[in-house]
């Protein structure tokens, strides 16, 4: 499993560059984020031609060296195609995007 780490905090980023690292195709990534706001975190992606759900979680985390604000989840997501992949959070409050290029 491969290690991400995100930090939302109800704002929006469209963003997918190149990584200088590889998040690739069918591998379960480990994704550990701070969302700010209340309620229970919801997570989806879309990417090309499709929507995915986490293979895993979300699982809120206790305590961390993370620290940024808001609370602490856990969630494992494989994708099944090239690309670039939105991975969607909502809380009753807030909502935010991550940008991932899969390879």
């Amino acid at each position: 499993m491969l290690p991400v780490v995100a930090w939302i905090k109800s704002l929006s980023r469209r963003l997918c560059a190149k990584s200088p690292g590889s998040l690739p195709v069918g591998k379960t990534l480990k994704i550990v984020w701070r969302v700010t706001g209340s309620g229970d975190a919801r997570f989806s992606a879309t990417g090309p031609g499709s929507t995915v759900t986490p293979a895993w979680g979300p699982e809120p985390h206790g305590g961390s060296t993370f620290q940024y604000p808001g609370d602490e989840w856990g969630t494992g997501f494989a994708f099944p195609a090239p690309g670039c992949w939105t991975v969607h959070v909502t809380r009753d409050d807030m909502t935010g995007t991550l940008s991932l290029p899969i390879t």
